[in-house]
């Protein structure tokens, strides 16, 4: 039997384990990325594992999140990650250098290669072939460390594309499709590979759109095949040495096809509040819009640019929309700046933002009350944008541009003809933002610099035989790492102290839980399906851990949550019965005994002391992962020294 695409990388990568679906395997990592919302916990995670050097053969620390410096703490922040990159030997993005996803596809992506990064849309790097996936800091620090990344083997699905895709329709477009078709669940525990005639009319960027948009499925990752244009992307960029040609084999076996005729589809729009509520722009035509927002790590590319510009020349935005441009890298706006692409954006009236992730996560430009955004982005959670009540919806580059001249929703066909953009054969090559580590015999002379703000990371214990806690907290289905753990700019700055920070856990939720989990002491959270979805902040295990949650039981977990509550020494339980959900309320008092011997069974008893209801749950933890809550979390596992 034939091998996929992703499982020839894993195969190549394999450290223990067997490639059956569902079974845990341990993948030796070759290349790694931080950025700063995560980042300052991640290496002070990895300085306490105490190794002197990484051992990946190439980590990048970038800064593209909190640069919006309105005290202390970002700058701070910064300052002792550039110190932790210079010392221990990462590369470091400095702010202004752009997104890390962008910028790891431009310099560093390589076919064939492993990639963890703690940032969930770490999956960009599937547009050139990279088996690349969002993870915890803890396991990046893992990672870095020359330890092996755990994941259960998933299962492999094909979309098939076909025929070509029409003007005014884009990559965005595909994405939206498959998030129609699938839901934000339809990808859980699977990794999707596209392929058919129709992949070689989609540049890398178009590609890199799709794979960062499969995070949003809930996919392990998304990956294409490496081919000619994988090999003209690379070689633009100075890099041709690094192309290496991967396909699958003819006879490889996938649990899910599915066929998507390009020709068929028709700009798409997701509406507020979730990626895959997805309807066609057509239908929603007059709808007012107050405010567009372009670029983020989905949709930031020169490519994407050149056509925003083509659209935007000669022509004013609407005076009652405000219009922000955000290109994805400094190599992006060199260029748009050299070719006078530039000048065509800002005479529309638009602002240019820093080539950074700013409004996706809330960090600036936030709608007005209760104001409609479009936003070219890959998330339109409630609230994330920074606005309580803010309307978000998720569309292409096209669709924005088409809004932003009209003041409503509109199909962007309606523009008339599309531009032909032609992308120059080769890139802007300066690199002298990404700063070089220090060479390892003079490491010991780096000083750490440290800010008030870095705390250290919060204590755990041990999970013991027997748990009794009170139902803090029940919430509902689709609950993501935004409601846990929201994002913005009065809460980023906070991101390296987990005190201050908890205060604003599942505060688009419940205001009153951080008070109330902290009286308590020890705690249980109850939730429904997809629980954690979203982003691979794992403060949304960290902050619950230190307001006491010991366990999690829901109707089922979103992957990289899951593994975030394991190594922050929390138990994540589901519902044998997801209909015993109904049956728990909040402040019940709920008992677990022998546990340790329900981690060995897979099955547990909750007892709620409070209605007398005896509910059965299940448990699926590996060897390592009843070893690391036993310990207390990965940290402690590892101190003990395990890898």
């Amino acid at each position: 039997m034939g091998l996929t695409i992703a499982q020839k990388i894993i195969k190549a990568h394999l450290v223990s384990g067997e490639m059956t679906p569902g079974s845990e395997i341990a993948l030796r990592i070759d290349q790694t990325l931080t950025q700063d919302a995560t980042g300052t916990m991640a290496y002070l995670e990895f300085e306490t594992m105490g190794v002197p050097r990484v051992k990946t053969e190439l980590s990048v620390a970038y800064i593209d999140h909190n640069t919006l410096q309105s005290g202390f703490e970002n700058a701070d922040d910064h300052r002792f990650i550039q110190s932790m990159a210079k010392k221990y030997g990462l590369y470091f993005s400095r702010p202004g250098n752009g997104i890390c996803h962008q910028v790891h596809l431009e310099r560093f992506g390589k076919p064939g290669k492993t990639l963890i990064g703690s940032d969930s849309h770490t999956p960009t790097g599937g547009g050139i072939g990279m088996l690349a996936m969002g993870a915890g800091g803890l396991d990046v620090a893992v990672a870095m460390g020359g330890g092996a990344y755990y994941i259960t083997m998933p299962k492999m699905y094909k979309v098939n594309l076909t025929g070509k895709l029409r003007d005014f329709v884009t990559a965005k477009d595909i994405s939206l499709e498959i998030l129609r078709i699938l839901s934000v669940k339809g990808g859980v525990g699977a990794i999707i590979e596209w392929g058919g005639e129709g992949i070689k009319t989609l540049s890398v960027p178009e590609r890199a759109t799709i794979t960062n948009m499969g995070t949003e499925l809930g996919a392990t990752t998304s990956i294409f095949p490496s081919d000619e244009v994988t090999k003209a992307f690379l070689e633009a960029e100075g890099r041709g040495d690094a192309y290496v040609e991967l396909k699958s084999d003819e006879d490889a076996v996938y649990d899910k096809v599915i066929d998507i005729d390009l020709s068929t589809l028709k700009p798409l729009i997701a509406c507020p509040h979730s990626p895959d509520n997805v309807v066609t722009v057509e239908s929603l035509k007059g709808t007012k819009v107050d405010q567009v927002c372009i670029g983020s790590c989905t949709n930031s590319s020169l490519y994407d640019m050149l056509k925003v510009a083509a659209l935007l020349k000669g022509k004013t935005i609407r005076p009652e929309v405000s219009l922000s441009v955000s290109p994805g890298s400094k190599q992006v706006l060199e260029m748009l700046a050299d070719c006078g692409a530039l000048t065509d954006i800002i005479a529309s009236g638009a602002r240019v933002l820093e080539c950074a992730c700013g409004p996706c996560i809330g960090m600036g430009f936030s709608p007005n009350s209760g104001g409609v955004s479009l936003r070219t982005f890959n998330r339109n959670f409630e609230g994330r944008s920074g606005t309580a009540d803010g309307q978000v919806y998720l569309v292409s580059p096209e669709t924005a541009v088409a809004a932003a001249l009209t003041g409503e929703i509109t199909d962007p066909m309606l523009l008339g003809t599309m531009p032909q953009i032609t992308m120059p054969e080769t890139f802007q090559i300066d690199d002298s933002a990404v700063l070089a580590p220090a060479p390892a015999d003079e490491a010991d002379q780096v000083e750490i610099l440290r800010g008030p703000n870095i705390k250290p990371f919060p204590d755990s214990m041990p999970q013991e035989d027997t748990l009794q806690a009170p139902l803090v907290l029940k919430v509902g289905d689709n609950i993501t790492t935004d409601h846990i753990m929201p994002a913005g700019s009065k809460i980023l700055p906070y991101r390296s102290n987990i005190p201050h920070l908890s205060q604003f856990c599942f505060g688009v939720c419940d205001t009153t839980f951080p008070e109330r989990a902290k009286a308590a002491g020890t705690s249980i959270i109850v939730g429904g399906s997809n629980y954690g979805q979203g982003s691979s902040r794992e403060h949304a295990a960290l902050v619950p851990l230190y307001l006491g949650v010991r366990a999690v039981i829901t109707k089922s977990f979103a992957r990289i949550h899951v593994a975030n509550l394991i190594n922050a020494g929390i138990m994540p339980l589901t519902f044998k019965n997801p209909a015993d959900y109904e049956k728990l309320h909040q402040d019940d008092v709920l008992r677990i005994e022998n546990v340790y011997d329900g981690m060995d069974s897979g099955e547990m008893t909750l007892i709620d002391e409070t209605t007398g209801d005896n509910i059965p749950l299940l448990c699926s933890f590996s060897e390592r992962q009843k070893a690391i809550l036993q310990a207390g979390g990965l940290l402690k596992y590892v101190g003990q020294g395990n890898k």
